[in-house]
């Protein structure tokens, strides 16, 4: 289920880790509300922050080192499972061939909506995007959890960015301001840079994943065998918004994407 820990994203991991400890410490060395709140004994903040950070590097850790959904043999491509042969037999010749597609790289039969990762050196089920910060691909095994990191790590970056905001104080001069702000200012920054980062990103996912597509899919329609016949607003896989939402996100079982797709496609003919 989980990758090995020390690959090629050891560095980054640590990186991650040590950053968002660093900017945690200076939330709490500078007299910002947190550490005002710990002065007077009020740890009920304080403490529901560093949970709060500590579920986010948690997350960040599952994510990065899940198995985002590797196809490892041609028993995990298994296409035709609760397909009716009339439903097959309803599908044109060329939707037919989508059945039978070997990887170029790996050689082993792709599942529909799969894609070989080049960083990964496998193909990955319901394949996203590969994410150069949590060093991983995220498909179908750690989607959901990719979002649920990106949520908690919105609500983190919100709080942490308030309480730099409470620590800044007044200097009679630019000079004198800097050696006094002049690390909060770095976290703060920091902090933004990777609010506007993640809100971005949490939008965009939530947004998807209401249609049922991915960034794969969405930003190379026009390439994918399966799609690029479809019409630009044509989505085969779209059940709409609330189901699509509760098969993301309550939906743990592996999903059959061809059968999906062929009966929506024997729907259109």
């Amino acid at each position: 289920m989980f990758k090995n820990v020390f690959g090629s994203g050891f560095l980054v991991r640590t990186a991650h880790v040590i950053l968002t400890w660093v900017i945690t410490l200076i939330l709490f060395l500078h007299d910002t509300d947190l550490r005002k709140q710990e002065e007077r004994g009020e740890l009920v903040q304080p403490v529901l922050f560093v949970l709060l950070v500590l579920v986010s590097v948690l997350l960040y850790f599952a994510v990065s080192l899940m198995d985002p959904g590797f196809v490892l043999s041609d028993s995990d491509a298994k296409f035709t499972l609760g397909v009716s042969e009339e439903e097959q037999e309803m599908i044109s010749h060329t939707s037919k061939a989508l059945r039978h597609r070997r990887c170029g790289y790996c050689l082993l039969q792709q599942p529909m909506r799969a894609k070989h990762c080049q960083n990964c050196k496998h193909c990955v089920r319901r394949y996203d995007h590969h994410c150069p910060w949590i060093e991983n691909c995220v498909g179908e095994r750690n989607h959901r959890w990719f979002v649920l990191y990106l949520g908690v790590q919105l609500l983190a970056l919100l709080w942490g960015f308030h309480m730099a905001w409470s620590g800044f104080r007044y200097a009679p001069s630019w000079d004198l301001w800097l050696r006094q702000n002049g690390f909060l200012l770095a976290a703060s920054s920091l902090v933004g840079i990777f609010l506007v980062v993640v809100v971005l990103l949490l939008g965009s996912h939530l947004y998807l994943v209401s249609l049922n597509t991915t960034t794969w899919e969405f930003m190379s329609r026009h390439r994918i065998s399966y799609l690029k016949h479809c019409g630009a607003d044509e989505n085969p896989f779209d059940q709409g918004t609330i189901r699509n939402l509760w098969g993301f996100f309550c939906v743990w079982r592996t999903i059959v994407w061809e059968q999906v797709y062929f009966r929506e496609c024997s729907d259109l003919v």
